[in-house]
């Protein structure tokens, strides 16, 4: 027999058939067991850490599934998983055809809602409170688990209003750590401060929005969670409890240094040291290119300014934070007040960067039509993590970006093919192009290690030829452009083929379209995004218009979601990998 708890629990039933004693070893071993796999498999590792004690509680206290229990945004949903029957799969977290490293409905009757982005929980178990209602359920109990950074968002707060304005059998967990990927920022965390040191003002704002709160109290001590949950779980109507956890908690190193530690890569399990990786000189990441182009240019020029909604390091926004504190802002988990936000720092004459992730810019699509588009206001968007992202699966995927901002009227959209044009543009941008310009450019590194070099202007809307044809022409956009360089590269002949940077999905470069569609037999185009609405069609949409008869191929994402792994082993999934285009312009070639 397996020694210990936890290899004997693979149902919550287990773990109520056990003392509280029996917990507090059982949450020893869940950390242990978290730390083992994600050492070496990768994976969010502090936030899952820091509510090891909460989850056994909750899976003690409540009959889940049939009590309701969801988890914001998920990172901190590992032990969740591996009480609830995963244990045995954990391994394959975040892997190609394993377990998502999110809560995800269709892989366990105990994930009660998809989670990823932030700040849903509240409004969706209010959804399900309200449901039980209607259906006469009233023994039905619904937990939201949110962290303080998740809480301060807008959709968290319409959540919350309007659940305090019902009867609605639901508890709110705020899991407050002063931590979301970055430190929690704004004027709640502040006052939550103020709670915690027993210095806030006498009216509790949860209490004022009709909430029965309770707290603040310590997220480690399992025996006191236990039993506040019984407590709460006789209250009827809306109950918010306040517990303070540290997250990381259980490894020196995680909770030492929380932002690193929330998705470290692989490390020690036993002390915590980070494993080197490849000491080889590599190209930059995108990301970092962004972060020091934005410094060099705002210390030239004094209207630029940077915004983030919650992601400074992730985007590399720190760089500007840290040597221009002044005027780089990071607004919180608030993707729509960004936009409007650096909407209204246009129309005042300064030249905001927007920076967010190309996934969390979905969060903020009538704010880019209404407050940006609509009134012509050059805001710069720089899409971060573009394309397909990896192991974060279908939840992080920047693939639609070109389809939903290419209807968008006085909407330029420029996805740079390496470092250099990412720099060009961003100088460009910031010279004034009376006109909004979403930016796009993908995870992970570029290509040329000597990318900091002199600026120069890119003339909007032109497209560069890389390499003349006669018969097949590839048009890429992006940074995908250089597996098709490296793919022609390769082939012993390739003069029939011609090669094009577009780089502007719009607006297009009909000039050297018209001279593509005049020339070759077949046109080709390939995008790291979605088939539906993106470049190809773009490009086949003109060739339309034009009555062009060519034969055009498009390589994209199809109309599916696209699960987890790593990006090599999802482009070959999405068929838009080296390989694939090899073969079809092989057959091409041959079918003479």
């Amino acid at each position: 027999m397996p020694s210990g708890i936890l290899p004997h629990i693979n149902d919550p039933k287990d773990i109520r058939t056990l003392e509280v004693v029996d917990l507090i070893q059982l949450a020893q071993e869940l950390r242990g067991f978290i730390i083992d796999i994600v050492a070496t498999k990768e994976g969010h590792l502090g936030a899952s850490l820091g509510v090891v004690e909460l989850t056994i509680a909750l899976h003690y206290v409540f009959d889940t599934p049939t009590d309701k229990l969801i988890w914001d945004v998920g990172h901190q949903a590992y032990g969740h998983k591996i009480l609830t029957g995963r244990r045995e799969t954990f391994n394959t977290n975040r892997q190609l055809r394993g377990i998502s490293g999110f809560p995800k409905r269709s892989e366990s009757p105990y994930d009660d809602f998809g989670t990823g982005h932030s700040s849903t929980s509240i409004s969706a178990i209010l959804g399900m409170a309200l449901a039980s209602q209607l259906k006469g359920e009233k023994n039905r109990q619904h937990i939201a688990v949110i962290g303080d950074a998740s809480i301060a968002s807008g959709m968290a707060f319409e959540g919350l209003n309007h659940a305090g304005d019902t009867n609605a059998n639901i508890l709110i967990i705020l899991n407050d750590n002063a931590i979301g990927i970055d430190p929690s920022v704004g004027a709640l965390k502040k006052y939550l401060t103020n709670v915690k040191k027993g210095t806030a003002k006498d009216e509790n704002i949860f209490e004022c929005l009709n909430f029965n709160y309770s707290g603040p109290m310590d997220g480690h001590d399992l025996a006191s969670l236990i039993n506040e949950l019984k407590r709460l779980k006789s209250i009827e109507g809306p109950k918010l409890l306040h517990i303070i956890t540290t997250k990381g908690k259980g490894l020196r190193k995680a909770e030492e240094n929380q932002v690193v530690y929330h998705a470290p890569g692989k490390f020690n399990k036993e002390t915590g040291d980070l494993l080197p990786k490849n000491s080889e000189k590599q190209p930059p990441k995108y990301q970092d290119v962004f972060g020091y182009t934005i410094v060099e240019l705002a210390k030239k020029n004094k209207n630029i300014v940077g915004i983030t909604p919650a992601m400074p390091t992730g985007s590399s926004l720190k760089y500007m934070m840290e040597q221009l504190p002044d005027r780089a802002f990071d607004v919180g988990i608030a993707e729509q007040h960004a936009v409007t936000m650096a909407a209204g720092m246009a129309a005042e004459g300064l030249v905001p960067f927007c920076n967010i992730y190309s996934t969390f810019l979905q969060r903020a699509y009538d704010q880019i039509i209404h407050d940006v588009a609509l009134q012509n206001l050059p805001v710069i968007f720089c899409l971060d993590r573009a394309g397909i992202v990896g192991q974060d699966g279908a939840t992080h995927h920047g693939i639609y970006d070109m389809a939903y901002l290419r209807c968008i009227p006085n909407l330029i959209i420029f996805a740079p093919m390496n470092e250099i044009e990412l720099r060009d543009i961003m100088y460009t941008a910031q010279l004034g192009l009376g006109q909004p310009i979403a930016i796009r450019y993908p995870r992970g590194s570029g290509v040329i290690l000597d990318w900091k070099r002199d600026f120069n202007k890119i003339p909007i809307g032109i497209s560069q030829e890389l390499k003349k044809g006669t018969k097949i022409a590839v048009l890429s956009i992006g940074h995908i452009g250089n597996m098709v360089s490296s793919l022609l590269n390769s082939l012993k002949d390739n003069s029939l083929i011609g090669h094009y940077n577009m780089r502007f999905v719009k607006p297009l470069d009909t000039v050297m379209l018209n001279k593509v569609l005049s020339t070759y037999e077949q046109v080709i185009t390939i995008e790291d995004g979605c088939k539906i609405g993106g470049f190809g069609s773009a490009i086949l949409e003109y060739a339309n218009e034009i009555h062009s008869f060519v034969p055009i191929k498009i390589f994209g994402v199809e109309d599916v979601f696209i699960e987890q792994g790593t990006v090599e082993e999802l482009q070959k999934m999405a068929k838009i990998d080296i390989s694939t285009l090899k073969n079809y312009i092989n057959n091409l070639l041959n079918s003479d």
